[in-house]
């Protein structure tokens, strides 16, 4: 356990605008919990939405909120009923924890049970602290050559995994990927190991097209004034042919509308980014070409996935991570990522442990 002295210094949400460090009591874990001692937890966009807007959609931040959910550390203390972690194992955090066994559960999407605990979604506290406890089945060991920074981005690789899981991305594939920001990228890398021949990404930001490029995008597209249309013609061109899946990661309503007018007939195209609640599309070109179009929500059954790609060096995560700051310096980092800075900003929470 941790000596009495040390403090739980944690990333505060009160409401919109208003975001504050605080030291907070060290959680005990319970039966089938562990303590875990943070290290490093990227920052979100949802983090970021909920301090500058207090909600996303219903989830409204009525009560003080400990912010972050892309998250790595090492278990500390064990609950009583805990068999498969030990103290001293390094892991990586899904957020997300059924509180019940329903039919979400049951049937494996437990990712939409309505009663999931998920790190900061209010009223749930996340993990931008330096003490944490959680359920210990959703703790994951890290392989000795995996870092913690590649554990905290198994989360955003996660919702990547299970956008092209859901988008049926294969050998052979050709796929659009509308928005390079971390999703878009994660979106990308998932893409090319699954088994995509060619990915075309676009964005606005000449910069994370760079990137893109880097990481292995066949091709990159920076829109300007185009129309959805004249971005499906593009999309096109570049790939010889329109592509049988695309994957939607900026909730824009042109981004949406140019997704279903890129798409090959019979294809897929998958909504990842959340944008306004009502959007106008071209849904009758969807229906007369058999376009399928496809949501997802966050992700389940990915971190071992996730694990194994990583161990096996079959993706490489850390280009993504731009930015470092202290835990100490959250506000500052927080206000980075608003204004756009880089591509993903790492806090770093445990101030004796200097390895990335």
């Amino acid at each position: 356990m941790a000596a009495p002295k040390e403090t739980n210094l944690s990333v505060v949400v009160h409401k919109a605008g208003d975001l504050r460090l605080e030291n907070r009591p060290i959680p005990e874990p319970g039966a089938n919990e562990v303590l875990l001692k943070m290290h490093s937890v990227g920052i979100c966009g949802s983090d970021v939405h909920y301090w500058q807007h207090g909600r996303i959609g219903d989830f409204v931040v009525k009560n003080p909120m400990v912010l972050g959910h892309e998250a790595s550390g090492t278990v500390i203390k064990v609950g009583s009923s805990v068999t498969n972690l030990k103290k001293g194992d390094r892991v990586a955090i899904e957020p997300g924890v059924p509180r019940e066994i329903d039919e979400f559960c049951k049937n494996g999407r437990y990712n939409l049970s309505p009663t999931i605990f998920f790190c900061a979604t209010p009223p749930d506290d996340g993990n931008l602290c330096r003490y944490y406890k959680h359920d210990a089945s959703f703790c994951y060991k890290l392989p000795d050559n995996v870092t913690f920074e590649e554990g905290a981005l198994i989360e955003p690789l996660s919702v990547g995994i299970h956008a092209c899981r859901r988008a049926g991305v294969t050998l052979g594939s050709k796929v659009f990927i509308c928005g390079a920001g971390p999703i878009g990228l994660v979106t990308l890398l998932i893409a090319k190991v699954m088994g995509a021949a060619q990915v075309v990404i676009s964005d606005l930001s000449a910069l994370r097209l760079e990137k893109a490029k880097e990481i292995g995008a066949d091709f990159t597209l920076q829109v300007k004034s185009e129309s959805p249309e004249e971005v499906g013609r593009a999309v096109k061109d570049l790939l010889g042919c329109m592509p049988n899946i695309t994957i939607e990661c900026t909730g824009a309503q042109p981004c949406i509308q140019a997704g279903i007018y890129a798409t090959r007939s019979g294809g897929t195209l998958v909504l990842v980014g959340l944008g306004p609640e009502m959007v106008t599309i071209p849904i009758v070109n969807a229906a007369v070409r058999e376009v399928d179009i496809r949501g997802i929500f966050r992700y389940c059954n990915t971190w071992p996935m996730a694990i194994a790609m990583l161990a096996s060096k079959k993706v490489n995560v850390q280009p993504l991570v731009t930015h470092r700051f202290p835990l100490e310096k959250a506000t500052e980092a927080f206000e980075a990522t608003r204004q756009g800075v880089g591509i993903k900003i790492m806090l770093k929470c445990d101030p004796t442990d200097p390895n990335p």
